[in-house]
């Protein structure tokens, strides 16, 4: 059966379980695709992303959860993003730097989504919230476990009333358990995980990375958990509820570090740029900067030691294995560190060039949007934001063979489609819509 066949009975199944009316208000006005979208059983050729059709409500505010959804979005989802009146965000408010009122770090990953404005201590501001969850396939929210439940919007009150719906959780440090009332912030959590711990110069003190790795960790296990929920939807019509958090996300992501210590009762430390199990394979000090080599294995070593003029180390028997290269490191590394003080970081690089061995600088933020590499492959995303004017974020990491990213719609403004939402996603009328401008339950955005 043709793949467009497929998603006609998925949609047809799609018709029988919510209903006409539901099906109609759905599919008339948002035009689904992709398992929502009518199909006639031939190709049609059409550049459709996988997420179109997908609605996502979204609740949740910092990075993380943001990071997700604008995920979700560059993929092609619908994405109502939640803000409370006033603040919004509690990013937009961090900085500077600023581009015009908007903070650099709100505009990074917030692109592909619509603002609505929502007092949830507002009972009708509930009850929108509610109603939006009714007409969404997925929800994403990071409040405090227990927190939304108690507002009457947990995963068991709106499930009841929309079965299908993807409820995705992200906290601290789960959803149950002894720490699960704890807030969870990205620095906690990465020195909690022990992420922190093996984080810093040898011999020095620990430190935080230099972007918040646990948040974004958390974000790609929360795009990966809801693309997975999708295809568990579609294989049994329900939705779930989904735990992600940022304590298993980094703990999860220690790898060969966490397996080193569960395997042979082995205890990490830091190694700055070194790697504790492979020699060399780490940063060095140049004349105007710093390299990073990676000689993964023995053949790699005598590439590196023939570029650096260095043949009489790889003739050394104590440096004929990774094995012992790791046990007599210091004197190893002393050489080596000598040898690549004597030319400048450029010169290497051209040395190095075609050798079999992975090199690189260490580039500062400038030299990296700087790369012919970054630009060639899309990594400087332009966007006209109405207030901001002409904004730069980073791009989407991933390109697909089969569809191009749509034109990205800027970061939005706090409740800049409050209104909008509420007549086009909900049918409120202009009266029941005033009503609640008026109440101060929802607000919408005078610059649009």
């Amino acid at each position: 059966m043709s793949a467009s066949c497929t998603l006609f009975k998925s949609s047809f199944s799609d018709f029988l379980h919510r209903g006409i009316s539901t099906f109609l208000h759905r599919y008339h006005l948002t035009g689904y695709s992709v398992g929502r979208r009518w199909f006639s059983c031939t190709e049609t050729g059409e550049d459709i992303r996988p997420l179109e059709g997908v609605r996502v409500l979204d609740l949740t505010r910092v990075l993380a959860g943001p990071f997700a959804t604008m995920i979700l979005g560059d993929l092609g989802a619908e994405i109502i993003k939640v803000e409370r009146p006033g603040a919004g965000d509690d990013t937009r408010a961090w900085g500077p730097p600023f581009v015009g009122t908007e903070s650099a770090y709100y505009l990074s990953v917030n692109r592909n989504k619509q603002s609505i404005a929502v007092d949830l201590k507002h009972p009708r501001g509930v009850q929108v919230i509610s109603e939006l969850a009714g007409v969404c396939d997925v929800l994403v929210e990071n409040y405090l476990p227990g927190k939304l439940h108690r507002m009457g919007l947990g995963y068991e009150q709106l499930s009841t009333a929309n079965p299908q719906l993807i409820y995705c959780s992200i906290s601290g440090y789960g959803q149950t358990g002894p720490q699960s009332q704890r807030p969870g912030y990205d620095s906690i959590a990465s020195a909690v995980s022990g992420m922190m711990h093996i984080t810093g110069p040898e011999g020095g003190e620990p430190v935080r990375p230099g972007v918040a790795m646990t948040d974004l960790a958390t974000g790609l296990y929360t795009h990966g958990a809801v693309m997975a929920a999708l295809l568990h939807r579609q294989k049994t019509g329900r939705g779930v509820h989904i735990d992600c958090n940022l304590m298993s996300s980094q703990v999860a992501c220690l790898t060969h570090i966490a397996a080193n210590y569960l395997n042979a009762g082995k205890e990490a430390r830091r190694w700055g740029t070194a790697h504790e199990s492979i020699v060399p394979y780490q940063g060095f000090r140049t004349k105007d900067g710093y390299i990073v080599v990676a000689a993964g294995n023995d053949k790699q070593f005598v590439q590196v030691c023939q570029v650096l003029g260095l043949k009489e180390l790889t003739e050394d028997q104590n440096y004929r294995t990774n094995k012992l290269r790791v046990k007599n490191r210091k004197p190893l590394l002393h050489a080596l560190s000598q040898r690549f003080l004597e030319e400048k970081t450029s010169d290497w690089l051209r040395e190095f060039e075609g050798s079999g061995v992975a090199v690189g600088p260490i580039n500062s933020i400038q030299e990296v949007f700087l790369d012919p590499q970054v630009k060639h492959n899309g990594l400087i995303q332009e966007i006209n934001h109405p207030t901001a004017g002409q904004i730069s974020v980073p791009g989407p990491a991933v390109r697909f063979s089969g569809f191009e990213y749509s034109k990205p719609t800027p970061p939005p403004l706090i409740g800049q489609h409050t209104v909008q939402v509420l007549r086009d996603t909900l049918s409120y009328s202009d009266d029941v819509i005033n009503m609640l401008l008026e109440s101060g339950a929802v607000v919408q955005n005078e610059v649009s």
